[in-house]
């Protein structure tokens, strides 16, 4: 047999591998094999499959028949280089011929939502993500994580290497393209089943469950970057801006009733102290118990007007007022109030401002970042973390936000995941502290190149290397340098947090936000 037709046999072998996995893994139906079979033949230009018998196996995931017939789909042209934005574009096109159509999908959650339960549910929607290869669990498992203890309990570090970067020229090309236009963005639900281009990706794997929230249609699916367990994105059926209003407390409280066993939290709708996509009403929930959920409470108030409702200042680095009550209706208009007293509420020696006046027009900086989640009880929580977006001379990137003593760590916004004590640092980090800690280990030559070169990728963290150097010396030994730089970057991320907080965490400060929560009317709780 010759090399090519070698390699032939090899992805017909992929295909039919590809087939029982996905029936495995109950993507398709044993009526759905042969169609499916045929299906992948057609894409790939062959006339009849693999004829042999295959051995028993049973995959963990599709990549290893995935990358031979990728590799083989840049071999006969159906992608035109061999970087990663090209081959995940292949890759879902490929996985999409093994999947249901999505009214399928929706029939199936429904029925076992019915049957078993909403939980029972979203573990086989969960599952079919990832079988799919939708959520890209080979990826995932390279992130790092690591749980930090700091003052307010054990912070959730990540450095993330999931999401696959451009080359520069896949950069360059993507410059040239006019701007989206359909999908919008990559929220729309137009996404299900789009091939995706080279600064868009390809969705053909994707699947979204309609959910109705307040009567409203929503549309529910998972995170194809999973930051934590179940990460999961709700978002509205049409692409309206992100914009808090008592109806997002009411969403929220609507979709914990029907997902006790989630948390769902919007981002701000502010710049600096939203999330990154701001043009699409948004929320992301999830399994997981995050740091916040275990802080404490440092004082406990009260309201007349909101029976049964408690209101907790929580021991956080950031802002948080902590509403429970196992009325969702009466916790819906307390939490109502706090956004509204906080959206016109300023107190100058705390410095915090709700407004500006930029060129005649007032301009608004106070909103907040709400957390919803079930107890045990049944008994629902919000968490209402006060964001405030105004920049000043001396930070002009955000006064509640990273300052600039930490960019070299992390200078982007802090969303939604990292309020609640999740870090999700960028994926250079793993080099940059690997090549620090070789310093702390006597690597004279980076140390060099890291002071005498600004364009070094550890110039950013010149400050932060003497600082070590002066703290520890030049004979640290490697798996101390790791533990060490551990514990560092784990304080910073609190520190971070700190400077996000628009009341301190000094008695200053705290007086500050007790101040905030009697302006509303609350009274202390013996």
């Amino acid at each position: 047999m010759s090399t090519e037709e070698q390699r032939k046999s090899e992805a017909r072998k992929a295909i039919e591998r590809l087939v029982h996995y996905a029936l495995e893994q109950t993507m398709v139906e044993e009526t759905d094999i042969d169609y499916s079979r045929n299906r992948l033949l057609e894409l790939f230009g062959f006339d009849e499959a693999y004829l042999e018998a295959l051995e028993p196996e049973s995959l963990q995931g599709p990549q290893e028949p995935l990358a031979v017939l990728i590799d083989y789909g840049l071999e006969i042209g159906l992608i035109p280089e061999n970087t990663d934005t090209y081959r995940d574009l292949l890759d879902a096109r490929i996985m999409g011929l093994l999947m249901a159509r999505p009214s399928e999908c929706i029939a199936s959650f429904r029925s076992t939502a019915a049957e078993r339960g909403i939980q029972a549910a979203t573990d086989d929607f969960y599952k079919l993500s990832v079988a799919s290869n939708y959520i890209r669990m080979d990826r995932v498992a390279q992130n790092i994580y690591w749980d930090q203890p700091t003052e307010y309990g054990d912070m959730q570090i990540t450095i993330n290497l999931s999401k696959p970067e451009k080359n520069p020229k896949e950069i360059a090309m993507a410059k040239l393209l006019p701007p989206p236009v359909y999908p919008k963005c990559q929220l729309c639900r137009e996404n299900v089943g789009y091939a995706g281009r080279i600064n868009h990706p390809a969705r053909q794997n994707l699947r979204v469950i309609p959910l109705e929230l307040n009567d409203e249609p929503w549309l529910f699916q998972y995170s194809p970057y999973v930051y934590y367990n179940e990460h999961c994105i709700v978002f509205h059926h049409d692409h309206v801006p992100m914009k808090l209003t008592k109806q997002t407390f009411k969403r929220l409280l609507s979709f914990a009733e029907a997902f006790p066993h989630y948390f769902i939290g919007s981002n701000a709708d502010l710049p600096i102290v939203g999330g990154s996509i701001l043009t699409h009403d948004h929320f992301q929930g999830g399994r997981h118990t995050f740091p916040l959920q275990l802080a404490p409470s440092e004082a406990s108030f009260s309201h007349p007007a909101y029976p049964g409702v408690t209101a907790d200042l929580v021991k956080w680095p950031m802002s948080v007022l902590r509403l429970s009550g196992h009325d969702p209706s009466v916790l819906l208009e307390a939490a109502d109030q706090v956004y509204e007293s906080w959206k016109a509420y300023s107190d100058p020696a705390a410095e915090v401002l709700a407004f500006s006046e930029e060129n005649g027009e007032r301009v608004p900086h106070n909103t907040v970042t709400p957390i919803v989640r079930r107890g045990a009880d049944g008994a629902y929580e919000m968490d209402i973390v006060l964001r405030n977006n105004r920049t000043s001379e001396e930070h002009p990137e955000g006064i509640f936000h990273p300052h600039r003593e930490m960019h070299h760590v992390k200078k982007e916004n802090i969303g939604l995941i990292e309020v609640m004590g999740l870090a999700i640092l960028p994926g250079r980090l793993k080099q940059e502290l690997a090549d620090i800690a070789a310093i702390l280990g006597g690597n004279t030559e980076l140390l060099q190149a890291a002071v005498s070169n600004s364009g070094h990728p550890l110039a950013v963290h010149g400050d932060w290397i003497q600082q070590l150097i002066r703290q520890h010396g030049t004979s640290v030994p490697a798996e101390q340098a790791e533990e060490l730089l551990r514990q560092e970057v784990g304080s910073k991320f609190a520190r971070i947090l700190e400077h996000a907080g628009v009341f301190k965490t000094d008695q200053a400060g705290r007086d500050a936000f007790i101040r905030f929560v009697q302006a509303m009317g609350y009274h202390t709780i013996a």
